[in-house]
């Protein structure tokens, strides 16, 4: 048997969710660049579903060999939809994400939480739409954000990301989901047990219904932060197990 190389393994793409940036995949990249896997985090638009989706399949499409795609929070809506038709994206992995069926839209999920708290810390904005006239846009309360957001980080770690968050269009939850590729992508979930962002409940149900292989981790929505190596370890399952399906099947 020939020796696995790191030209064979697939290359992770890590999608950062609402309010966020790459940088909260940094204590996962770190982990995973040590193992020999290559990694890249893109920059997400935040514009949309249907926005955010197209630019994601698009950079799949130009990244050679297997993929395992990897969301969190609303990053999970987006492989989702992008991953559909992508030929090399051969798993998909749920990071405290939303793993939505065709014609679902998240803000509609988000009302039925019982666990989400997020649409309370809310603060829209405007800014200019390319038609001329004016969308709306949501930024978290910072004064919220540790509560909301990030419960298991001090409060300095909290103060930074309210500082450095990145707003998200109205039409990311507004917009209709597209055919989902946990349809026929293998899938694994990592649900935070103190989400209260995306919801637990949410993110639980939606990684079942996906019938995704779920590791439940103690901590906030933004468990990657807080507990990177249980989400990296999460991910290098996905890896091994999708090396181990012979090609073609």
């Amino acid at each position: 048997m020939s020796e696995t190389t790191n030209a064979d393994l697939p290359t992770v793409v890590l999608v950062h969710g609402a309010f966020a940036d790459a940088s909260s995949w940094n204590g996962v990249i770190e982990r995973l660049q040590a193992k020999g896997i290559a990694v890249t985090a893109p920059a997400n638009p935040l514009r949309g579903i249907a926005a955010d989706s197209a630019y994601l399949a698009a950079v799949l499409a130009q990244i050679e060999g297997p993929i395992v795609a990897v969301g969190h929070s609303y990053g999970g809506a987006v492989i989702t939809n992008a991953a559909t038709d992508a030929k090399n994206v051969v798993g998909l992995v749920y990071v405290a994400a939303f793993a939505p069926d065709e014609g679902e839209m998240l803000g509609a999920v988000e009302a039925g939480s019982k666990d989400s708290v997020l649409n309370s810390a809310l603060v829209p904005r405007q800014y200019p739409s390319a038609d001329g006239g004016s969308a709306t846009e949501f930024y978290i309360d910072p004064a919220k954000a540790r509560d909301a957001f990030a419960g298991d980080l001090t409060h300095q770690q909290a103060a930074l990301i309210a500082a450095t968050q990145r707003p998200v269009a109205e039409a990311a939850f507004g917009e209709p989901n597209g055919p989902p590729a946990w349809k026929h992508l293998p899938s694994w979930a990592v649900v935070a047990t103190g989400d209260k962002a995306a919801g637990t409940d949410v993110v639980r149900s939606m990684a079942e219904r996906a019938g995704a292989k779920i590791t439940e981790v103690d901590g906030s929505h933004v468990i990657m932060v807080s507990q990177p190596q249980a989400v990296t370890n999460v991910i290098l399952d996905a890896v091994a197990a999708v090396m181990a399906v012979p090609a073609g099947v």
